[in-house]
């Protein structure tokens, strides 16, 4: 239920030091602020009541979007999710994030929303969290005493609590270059597609040698069916393990259902997500070979 918001401070730092500053002064008691999409909200319901809140969307590191091939991509924790849509080198080599980037909600929610934010209200139905996950993405974090990178799959703990320190800001997300012939897809089912939040979501990302197209690597990541985002990791075992083709999808599909560990609540129940996961484990996988040219 919403309702009227607690008088907070504002403030508006323009550069990393200054916002470091404020976070490390107020501690546990600031709301960090760049799309707002979630915070807004979250305000409105009394779901946070922070003293301070840090408006971090003029912070320039905040706002880098990069790539080059040693580096890989760089997406500032303060970038519109719409930049990172127009970007080209994500459409051409991270097509996988812009999948899942498409999905999230409508055109007007993409033009405020960011990559950060999404990361760190670490809903486990977060639409960018597979595709992440399968991209080895990793989250530089900087507070006063310094900074640290650390890897999206150690990020995210439980349903709205990460590793981030209350005196820490994420400035962005690294995400390395793909190999050569790799490819991936993000599914994910929702009641109104786009609009709605997933009731489960599956992303895949094969890479093959070349010229015998024969799988060497796997990642395979499941969104909405466990308290955080997580790997698929004995999923990922059954196509790695055997000989790659169609009845080793099917079992893989198989254990990624296994693997999750749902709810059941008003948008689905724990049997209908598990059987969710295993369909869609199945058409992720299909869609990664089929844009590379492999037939399984």
């Amino acid at each position: 239920m919403m309702g009227c918001i607690r008088k907070f401070e504002y403030q508006a730092p323009r550069t990393l030091e200054e916002a470091l500053e404020i976070l490390g002064a107020h501690r546990n008691k600031a709301g960090i602020l760049a799309g707002g999409t979630d915070l807004v909200v979250q305000l409105k319901q009394g779901v946070k009541r922070p003293a301070c809140v840090v408006d971090v969307k003029k912070i320039p590191e905040l706002n880098v979007l990069d790539w080059n091939p040693e580096e890989g991509l760089r997406i500032g924790a303060a970038v519109p999710i719409s930049r990172i849509l127009t970007f080209p080198v994500v459409r051409e080599r991270y097509s996988i994030l812009a999948q899942a980037c498409s999905g999230m909600g409508s055109t007007q929610l993409r033009n405020r929303a960011t990559l950060g934010g999404n990361v760190c209200n670490a809903a486990p139905s977060a639409d960018s969290a597979p595709a992440l996950l399968c991209l080895g993405a990793g989250a530089t974090l900087a507070s006063g005493k310094g900074s640290r990178v650390i890897s999206l799959e150690e990020f995210f703990l439980s349903p709205g609590e990460t590793v981030r320190l209350d005196t820490e800001l994420l400035v962005e997300i690294r995400i390395p270059t793909p190999e050569a012939f790799s490819a991936g897809s993000y599914l994910k089912h929702a009641t109104r597609e786009r609009m709605d939040i997933a009731v489960a979501g599956v992303a895949s990302f094969l890479t093959f040698s070349t010229p015998d197209r024969e799988l060497k690597s796997i990642r395979i990541a499941l969104g909405a069916v466990a308290p955080r985002p997580v790997r698929a990791t004995r999923a990922e075992d059954v196509l790695t393990k055997t000989s790659f083709g169609r009845q080793a999808v099917e079992a893989a599909a198989e254990q990624a259902a296994d693997e999750a560990e749902p709810i059941s609540d008003v948008r689905g129940s724990l049997e209908y997500r598990r059987e969710i996961v295993k369909v869609l484990t199945r058409r992720s996988l299909s869609k990664a070979c089929e844009s590379l040219g492999v037939k399984i």
